[in-house]
């Protein structure tokens, strides 16, 4: 098992795209051990409040996951303006099924597929795991004659993620109702919550935290969660609460506070001493759990 994100392998960078809407490719960025494997993989998820960035946003994390001997495809999907929830939710489910059908071509073993996202993209890795038979997440069908895959997945690891977006949206509003000066970010994420989601009842439908509140039938694979402790755009009571009821329901959760640090460290400050030592407890959690 790999013990440091410096463990290894070199890698190749491959772009390849998975899935077409109308005359729209959606691509993956897959980041390849450069030797014969199989390895496990990671199907990666970016930030940006569910409207903004791609999938070489996180390539700070992506990269030397890679290297420790885990195939990552890091994945675009539809956003706003081009569709709101749940296209993306079907894109990422199609994409984790997609990934499994080929993953021999990548050197990659189906069976040991996990899941990993950032901010808006930790709340969609979490959604997407937990219910990865959900008929709208599923409704992109494979080609015809195509093997039948699901989109069930072996881990998940959650980069400060929005995981009650519900909650986090009612946050913010009330912080730009307060007056100014209010943080900068306030306004935007106003704007990208009502431009992805459209209204409060979707946020609370396709809402991890609240899921779990409801009692719903869901699947609960092993998590990591990680967040700084100065980080002021995830609130951490939702945080407190999400971990508290994963546990409760018989979910495996590893939560790592980092002292100090705000929101996306590892993405900002990737030679950072506090995102190393991140980086390192990604590396072994996905190890770990792909035994």
């Amino acid at each position: 098992m790999a013990n440091s994100a410096a463990a290894g392998f070199d890698i190749d960078i491959e772009e390849v795209e998975y899935l077409r809407h109308g005359d729209r490719p959606l691509m993956a960025r897959i980041f390849k051990p450069r030797a014969s494997g199989p390895f496990p993989a990671i199907i990666e998820v970016h930030g940006g409040a569910w409207n903004l960035m791609d999938r070489t946003a996180d390539d700070a994390v992506n990269a030397p996951l890679a290297k420790s001997g885990v195939v990552v495809a890091a994945l675009d999907f539809r956003m706003p303006p081009l569709a709101p929830y749940p296209a993306s939710l079907a894109d990422i489910n199609y994409g984790i099924r997609w990934f499994k059908a080929h993953a021999g071509n990548f050197g990659a073993s189906p069976d040991r597929v996990g899941l990993m996202g950032s901010s808006s993209g930790g709340h969609q890795v979490m959604v997407t795991a937990m219910r990865p038979d959900d008929p709208r997440y599923c409704a992109l069908a494979f080609p015809s004659g195509a093997p039948p895959v699901d989109a069930a997945v072996r881990c998940v690891v959650m980069l400060w993620p929005v995981i009650d977006p519900l909650a986090r949206y009612r946050f913010v509003k009330q912080l730009r109702e307060a007056g100014k000066p209010y943080p900068d970010f306030v306004d935007l994420l106003i704007k990208m919550h009502d431009r992805y989601w459209k209204g409060e009842e979707t946020m609370a439908e396709g809402n991890p935290a609240l899921a779990l509140k409801r009692g719903e039938r869901m699947v609960l694979p092993p998590a990591l969660y990680i967040q700084g402790t100065k980080d002021i755009v995830h609130p951490r009571a939702d945080l407190d609460q999400f971990v508290d009821n994963y546990r409760k329901a018989g979910g495996h959760l590893e939560l790592e506070m980092v002292e100090g640090e705000a929101e996306g460290f590892i993405i900002r400050r990737p030679s950072s001493e506090s995102a190393i030592r991140a980086i390192g407890k990604i590396v072994n959690f996905v190890h770990e759990q792909m035994r």
